[in-house]
């Protein structure tokens, strides 16, 4: 009972993650149900990309009412980002590929996706300022759009094989290469994170079993954290928490090095 307990509040902070800063979701999903509900690394990452891909749905609905969702962006990252989750599960049932196998390859994403999110939390308004420089001087290249389909074939390979919903990735590329503010960017990345995700959750049936009902349940309790991190986007800077949550992805990073 404890155990559930523990592994639903988790849930809530998974959902708030996403809600607050577009992503960190699937990052704490997979270690939530390996290390404290005790599911196998498989089964874990199919079930933390259904229970990433439904929520991120939810959290969109507020974002979209705010009107900080680009379609038209999403629409040149999503197709490919598909495709990308798709043979990123192909790759996972290869029979030489084991769960340890699997768990390393996440936790060297986690620890590169610490990186990005420190250094954006780091970040100043001197560079922020260069940044909005740099994003006009990239928005004007014409192969921004090649750049953008690119990124997102990558980023869903890595949400196939390894679970990871790519938000800490997307969001950047879109911010850079689309052009958009970062709460926009926030809002998109959620949309694309939910086709990304479902479709690796798909791509995952053939070959685990799943537990229905302890998804069912993570996903209601993350959605209640999606929904009150949408709604304290309108009084917080996401900015100011990425430092200390990159900080906490970092370590949880390598407590799943250790292990394995």
């Amino acid at each position: 009972m404890i155990t559930w307990i523990i592994g639903h509040f988790l849930a809530v902070c998974i959902g708030l993650s996403l809600g607050l800063i577009g992503g960190g979701g699937s990052i704490l999903a997979v270690p939530i149900l390996v290390y404290v509900m005790g599911l196998g690394a498989k089964t874990a990452i199919a079930m933390s990309l259904g229970i990433v891909g439904m929520v991120s749905l939810i959290g969109v609905i507020p974002h979209w009412l705010q009107g900080n969702v680009n379609g038209q962006v999403a629409a040149i990252f999503a197709p490919t980002a598909m495709l990308g989750a798709y043979l990123g599960t192909q790759m996972a049932g290869f029979p030489f590929i084991t769960e340890t196998m699997q768990l390393i390859c996440f936790a060297i994403v986690m620890l590169l996706a610490s990186m990005i999110m420190i250094r954006q939390g780091r970040q100043t308004l001197k560079h922020r300022h260069l940044l909005k420089e740099k994003q006009r001087f990239l928005h004007k290249k014409q192969h921004n759009r090649f750049l953008i389909l690119l990124e997102g074939l990558g980023v869903g390979i890595l949400t196939g094989f390894v679970g990871v919903g790519g938000g800490f990735a997307i969001i950047p590329a879109l911010v850079l290469l689309g052009g958009i503010p970062m709460k926009e960017a926030i809002g998109t990345s959620l949309i694309i994170i939910t086709f990304n995700s479902v479709t690796g959750f798909l791509g995952y049936l053939s070959h685990v079993n799943l537990d229905w009902m302890l998804m069912m349940s993570f996903t209601i309790a993350a959605s209640l954290g999606t929904l009150t991190g949408a709604y304290l986007t309108r009084f917080i800077d996401a900015k100011n928490l990425q430092k200390g949550f990159g900080y906490f992805v970092l370590a949880v990073g390598i407590f799943v090095l250790i292990r394995h």
